[in-house]
């Protein structure tokens, strides 16, 4: 098993659903420096993450498989992991 060690300075966390998401991004001192509601679609969530990109990492908790990447079995849902910037 591989293990995620680097450090960011921004974590961000989704709840992806068919039509919408709630994304909820962290700074590294775990305060939060964004949470909204927000469509389901690629150019929300990029504006959305834009001022965070440079160093971001994304979790993605969905039912469907709206994003593309490898999944992690966690019980009764999918994980997508993806660094972006």
């Amino acid at each position: 098993m591989r293990f995620y060690t680097k450090q960011h300075q921004y974590y961000c966390g989704i709840d992806l659903h068919a039509r919408s998401m709630y994304l909820c991004i962290l700074d590294k001192a775990g305060e939060v420096c964004m949470h909204r509601d927000m469509k389901a679609a690629p150019q929300p969530f990029l504006k959305a993450v834009a001022p965070f990109r440079e160093d971001l990492v994304v979790a993605v908790e969905c039912i469907f498989t709206w994003v593309t990447g490898s999944p992690t079995s966690v019980p009764g849902r999918v994980l997508h992991l993806c660094s972006i910037g």
